[in-house]
């Protein structure tokens, strides 16, 4: 929060903090500021918290997507907005660096069968689904999609898109949200201009999440896939999940037994009770 007034740098803003059943003291803390307000649920995940933070703020043009790990760089928010003001752009990623001041390769390309082999470290375009060069870097340009740490979304794209999908709970929302975005319409964009550190995992990184991640994958391939398709998205993922995890990944062991075992999935995500997630 002590960033965001310079990375606003004059533009008129509403701070809402919305607390997902946290214990670590954060409503303590929000309450002693003046500057922002604090909205408290229970923990509905990740995209009901930017729907529920968004629908009490009257008269926004853009909501700001934004990790409580996240240091912004002053003139940030005001140069992502410029580029959100372009005609045919909804939605805006920063260039994201971790606390050394490393590049961190938060931007995507749209999962495919050939992408899931787990091949991007080749960083060829047609299997890996990270852009990994650093030229992908240095200059703005369309993305099928970024990772949601950091988003200016604008308000007439959010309500296109009737808000992000809960069914998601967390991990693979902001994938869904961009290509729901794109089939109204709505490009996602990069902004190099705007610079954000990102702690990273702060909210932790685990078995259960790990899960999360590769379930939602395959559900957010299936709902725009065939089913041919998807039962072989399903089964690449599933071999790269087994393979990393014979190779010491626990969490890839963990994800390889969500896939399989419906009874393993992190109830959270309300996934089917059917070996093809949906």
């Amino acid at each position: 929060a002590d960033s965001l007034s310079a990375a606003f740098d004059g533009l008129s803003n509403e701070v809402v903090v919305v607390d997902n059943g946290s214990s670590d003291g954060t409503q303590g803390l929000v309450a002693e500021r003046t500057d922002c307000g604090l909205i408290q649920s229970t923990n509905i995940g990740y995209a009901a918290a930017i729907n529920l933070g968004a629908e009490s703020v009257e008269g926004a043009q853009a909501i700001l997507v934004l990790n409580p790990d996240v240091v912004l760089a002053p003139g940030s928010v005001r140069k992502m907005n410029m580029a959100l003001r372009q005609p045919g752009v909804g939605i805006v990623a920063p260039q994201m660096r971790g606390l050394e001041g490393e590049l961190q390769r938060t931007l995507r390309r749209e999962p495919t069968i050939m992408r899931s082999l787990g091949l991007g470290r080749t960083k060829l375009e047609s299997l890996s689904e990270h852009y990994a060069r650093d030229e992908d870097y240095l200059t703005g340009h369309p993305i099928d999609w970024a990772t949601g740490a950091v988003l200016l979304v604008s308000i007439e794209c959010h309500n296109a898109c009737g808000g992000w999908d809960e069914s998601y709970f967390l991990q693979s929302e902001e994938v869904d949200f961009s290509f729901r975005a794109r089939d109204l319409g709505y490009q996602t964009v990069y902004e190099p201009t705007a610079h954000a550190i990102h702690i990273g995992q702060q909210s932790g990184y685990s078995n259960a999440v790990h899960a999360m991640q590769v379930v939602n994958r395959v559900r957010f391939y299936r709902r725009r896939n065939s089913v041919a398709a998807s039962w072989v998205y399903f089964g690449l993922t599933f071999a790269r999940e087994l393979t990393w995890g014979a190779f010491g990944q626990g969490h890839s062991r963990h994800a390889a037994l969500a896939l399989l075992l419906p009874s393993r999935r992190p109830p959270e995500i309300g996934a089917s009770e059917s070996v093809m997630p949906t």
